[in-house]
């Protein structure tokens, strides 16, 4: 750890270290020239899986220490974060209230099953009323509990900010251990962002233990400019609420281009990303986020973005909950059997 970075309380929630996987056939079959390994951060624990535990551990640790009884926290019906905090929240006797965008579902599935399941609270809105409204539906929220004597912290959407970035900070010293076990002297480290928390205490991080990591975003929603911004309003948050911190240079990238029809919707070639990986390696990325993300990671593979690393980690970032929405989207038929039904 650099010798001026002070960390904050920590609650221990996630299964640490994750490991750093080497993926040989899907280097052989994707590479184009270079080694493909991914962080399996899905591996963070069952309930709590994926880059959201990290964050929390800060965050609830955060809450309890200053008396908070409640959680608020927003996403949408099928949010990882959200499903996170609901479990977390319960492991550290804290209830949960979720502000969910879209509309209720008949039938619970997915997070949103796991998070009545865990005693959550939910109010659904509709994206017409939740977009424009939001600040005033947590705030409204916040204070509904004040006057019922409860004391209810608001965590932003993805838990994206100054405090939650810790989350990556502190993984980065992992990622340290890691490179130097596999011999990867230098490499690209690419991510999923959606709220840009993640991105953000990797950028930070990688900077702080002076890695020889490249990091870029691969944005699922919204575009490169929103996430250069947003990066750089978390670091700067991060800054103003923990003073003293050293002093190091942030450069964010992101990778745009692979949102597709929109966020939570997964092209056939995206889901045929997830189909192969699984197969190839076992290992099983999401709709929403990792698919999305994994799937641009081997398009600019291809174009040979990454031409002088020999090496590039995929940051696994969980929502193996998000992929049973989509199960009737998956094309199982033969490469053959596809082509015949197209040609129909």
């Amino acid at each position: 750890m650099p010798s001026a970075l002070v960390l904050p309380p920590r609650l221990a929630l996630a299964q640490r270290p994750t490991p750093l996987q080497f993926l040989p056939r899907a280097t052989q079959r994707w590479g184009n020239g270079r080694r493909l390994w991914v962080k399996r951060d899905d591996l963070t624990g069952s309930l709590l899986s994926g880059n959201k535990v990290r964050k929390l551990e800060f965050i609830i640790a955060h809450a309890l220490a200053e008396g908070y009884d409640t959680l608020i926290t927003c996403g949408g019906v099928q949010s990882n974060h959200c499903r996170a905090t609901a479990f977390a929240g319960a492991q550290a006797g804290l209830k949960v209230h979720l502000i969910l965008r879209g509309e209720r579902p008949a039938a619970g599935q997915g997070n949103y099953l796991l998070n009545q399941l865990a005693g959550a609270t939910i109010d659904c809105y509709p994206p017409s009323r939740y977009t424009p409204e939001l600040t005033s539906l947590l705030s409204s929220w916040q204070a509904h509990y004040a006057q019922r004597g409860r004391k209810a912290l608001v965590i932003p959407t993805g838990g994206s900010d100054g405090l939650g970035v810790w989350g990556y900070i502190a993984a980065c010293d992992e990622l340290r251990e890691d490179l130097s076990a596999a011999g990867i002297e230098a490499a690209h480290l690419v991510t999923a962002t959606g709220s840009g928390g993640t991105q953000a205490g990797l950028t930070l991080g990688t900077a702080l233990y002076d890695l020889p990591l490249t990091v870029w975003g691969v944005n699922v929603c919204d575009n490169e400019q929103y996430f250069l911004l947003k990066v750089a309003r978390d670091v700067a948050d991060w800054r103003a609420r923990f003073p003293g911190q050293p002093e190091v240079e942030v450069t964010p990238r992101v990778i745009d281009g692979y949102v597709g029809d929109g966020y939570g919707i997964a092209s056939r070639q995206v889901l045929q990303t997830i189909t192969d990986l699984a197969a190839l390696e076992g290992v099983l990325l999401d709709p929403v986020y990792t698919g999305k993300a994994f799937h641009g990671l081997l398009q600019e593979l291809a174009a040979g973005r990454f031409e002088e690393s020999s090496d590039v980690v995929f940051l696994h970032s969980g929502g193996v909950f998000g992929v049973f929405p989509y199960a009737e989207q998956f094309d199982f038929r033969t490469p053959l059997q596809a082509a015949n039904s197209e040609r129909s």
